[in-house]
């Protein structure tokens, strides 16, 4: 065995948890190492704090001398090294970032992409949840008024964004209201059928049924609102 080669897991060594998704789907398409370490180091921050919310800053991992022993490498800063991996792991749909103000100073808050985090966010954004000593910057209270956009949705939530998958939603857009693709795209999620096709008959459905809060039932809409789905795309499947 090598002088500084790893001895082995203890016996009763702590763990921390990683959801499956991210070993399946996340990580084979990560290329940058810095990247993977920063993910990873910050599941294990989150894992080890109790209380909500949950978020890591970009100058606590800065300072974190356990993180940027690994990732400091190279002619880079250790900023610009740090900058990047999380600039990629929000990319790819893994963190969630926002800005907030500290005395007029931009504090970068990081929670990871989930349910949770993002409803955090959301609250966050709204002036309902507040974080000591941090406020929302006019830029993301603009962002808490501002409708989501579907294309950003379907990769957060469902998938990679492929140009058949991007034409599908930009005629989606001309057929449904953008609430109704967020409520199918959402349904889909809760129901685990992360798939375009699941989230089209949802859509379809609601044009034949109406849709009312997201319950089946007839929709009061005038009729000619409704001639637009008879008429549309998938007008051969709806019958008056």
């Amino acid at each position: 065995m090598a002088k500084d080669s790893f001895p082995g897991f203890p016996a009763r060594a702590e763990v921390t948890p990683i959801p499956n998704v991210f070993i399946t789907g996340i990580m084979p398409r990560v290329e940058d190492i810095a990247e993977l370490k920063t993910i990873l180091h910050v599941f294990w921050l989150l894992s080890r704090r109790r209380g909500y919310p949950q978020f890591v800053t970009y100058g606590e991992l800065l300072s974190d001398a356990i993180l940027m022993g690994g990732i400091d490498k190279g002619s880079a800063s250790r900023s610009e090294i740090l900058r990047g991996a999380l600039d990629l792991a929000v990319q790819h749909g893994t963190m969630l970032h926002l800005r907030l103000d500290r005395n007029g100073e931009t504090e970068d808050v990081y929670l990871v992409n989930s349910e949770t985090g993002k409803q955090t966010m959301d609250q966050i954004r709204r002036g309902e949840l507040t974080l000591p000593g941090l406020r929302p910057t006019k830029e993301e209270r603009a962002e808490a008024v501002s409708p989501p956009d579907i294309y950003r949705l379907y990769e957060q939530n469902i998938g990679m964004l492929t140009p058949i998958i991007a034409e599908e939603l930009r005629e989606a857009e001309k057929l449904y209201p953008a609430d109704w693709i967020e409520s199918a795209l959402r349904e889909a999620v809760a129901q685990n059928k992360r798939s375009w096709k699941y989230i089209a008959r949802i859509l379809e459905r609601w044009a034949v049924e109406g849709k009312d809060n997201g319950k089946l039932g007839r929709d009061t809409k005038k009729e000619d609102d409704r001639d637009k789905y008879i008429k549309g795309r998938y007008g051969h499947m709806v019958q008056r």
